[in-house]
């Protein structure tokens, strides 16, 4: 299994960045393109423990459907989406928001593992999640109007 953090800092007030996260319809516009990411379920979606959320993308063309479920939900400060049907064998993203007086954090943590083991990570996987997270970090930026006091990173342990 591997782990996935990645920590974007936005100078707004909490109480403004956690309903965009909150809201499932603005994954879908912060997605890149080139997956082809699209939600399934009805919109809009009541985020609670329990939720479930179904999306169709593409993975190197190749369609896929995938369900996840909240399984934590603390707002206005952390929530886990846990992937019940997917690409990955195993997939639980934490979603963490932490206020300061100059903006709130936001720090992604997903612990993964997908099929076919270290090989298929370190071939594909890890090069597909560093691109498509990179490019929702900058795409939440422009959906809040702001430029980066550092640039997103991508970090793997």
């Amino acid at each position: 299994m591997s782990l996935l953090e990645t920590s974007l800092f936005l100078p707004r007030p909490l109480d403004e960045v956690f309903p965009f996260f909150a809201d499932a319809g603005n994954l879908q516009h912060i997605t890149p393109p080139w997956v082809d990411f699209h939600i399934v379920t009805p919109l809009p979606i009541e985020m609670r423990v329990g939720a479930l959320i179904d999306y169709r993308l593409k993975v190197h063309g190749v369609p896929i459907s995938w369900r996840t479920e909240i399984t934590a939900w603390d707002p206005p400060f952390h929530f886990i989406d846990t992937q019940l049907s997917g690409p990955y064998w195993r997939w639980i993203h934490s979603h963490r928001f932490r206020e300061t007086p100059q903006g709130t954090w936001v720090d992604d943590q997903v612990d993964f593992a997908v099929p076919g083991g270290w090989a298929i990570e370190w071939l594909f996987v890890r090069r597909d999640l560093t691109r498509i997270f990179l490019h929702r970090q900058h795409a939440t930026l422009a959906a809040f109007g702001v430029t980066a006091h550092e640039p997103p990173t991508v970090h793997f342990r």
